[in-house]
């Protein structure tokens, strides 16, 4: 039978990291969910941080979520956080790092 002994200090360490690793999901998550569905492209370019010209290549990408169908562009909260997380490549556009990592 195998038995595995585990001092504290190992187990604080153990809970530190995993506290350091959701924290940051967690806060994404809060985040994200104080959004309103649909971003104007101001609170777009507020959110993640970018310039105009930023702004207009990703509205201007096909693979972007942007919905002009309302006279205005806006980006839709919950499929530009599916976007975002899709690859690395697409949060290195907006110069987000996404906050899981591997342990």
């Amino acid at each position: 039978m195998l038995n595995i002994e585990i001092n504290e200090e190992f187990s604080k360490e153990l809970v530190n990291d995993v506290v350091e690793q959701l924290v940051p999901i967690l806060l994404q998550e809060l985040k994200q969910n104080e959004l309103p569905h649909l971003l104007t492209r101001k609170q777009f370019m507020e959110l993640v941080n970018i310039g105009e010209s930023k702004c207009n290549e990703l509205f201007h990408r096909k693979d972007f979520p942007v919905n002009r169908e309302l006279g205005h562009p806006r980006v839709p909260t919950k499929e530009f956080f599916k976007w975002l997380s899709a690859t690395n490549q697409n949060a290195n556009e907006i110069n987000r790092k996404f906050p899981y990592q591997l342990v």
